[in-house]
């Protein structure tokens, strides 16, 4: 079973930066378990849950209009940890943020598809002050 664990997070000034790490747990690349997709979402009490960032098994990223230029997503070359770095931190980037995994069989993988995650971690707060 593939768990996700989501590290990081803290609160920090205006302008300052954090740096969020995602571990996945109990994961093994075999031919029926491939890691399509890795990304990072944020969601705000009462807002629908948004899409931050994403990178896909060919390491093409992929990050919301409100975080390019300041948010950074990377992924290790054993493609099982996730980061996200946060630099030029505002208040309206405080939120829970929750990392994601696409996970599937490798004959259903199809470049150019979209990520379908199946796998979320708990979440870690971000609070970023004025």
């Amino acid at each position: 079973q593939v768990q996700l664990v989501e590290s990081g997070g803290g609160s920090v000034q205006s302008g300052g930066s954090l740096r969020l790490s995602c571990a996945a747990s109990g994961y093994t690349y075999s031919r029926s378990s491939v890691i399509y997709c890795m990304g990072w979402f944020r969601q705000v009490p009462g807002k629908e849950r948004e899409g931050v960032a994403d990178v896909d098994i060919d390491g093409m990223t992929t990050y919301a209009d409100s975080v390019k230029g300041r948010f950074t997503i990377s992924k290790d070359n054993a493609k099982t940890t996730l980061a996200l770095q946060m630099n030029s931190l505002n208040p309206e980037d405080t939120a829970m943020y929750y990392c994601a995994a696409d996970v599937r069989a490798g004959w259903l993988v199809r470049r150019g598809d979209s990520c379908q995650y199946n796998i979320w971690g708990q979440g870690t707060q971000v609070t970023v002050s004025s």
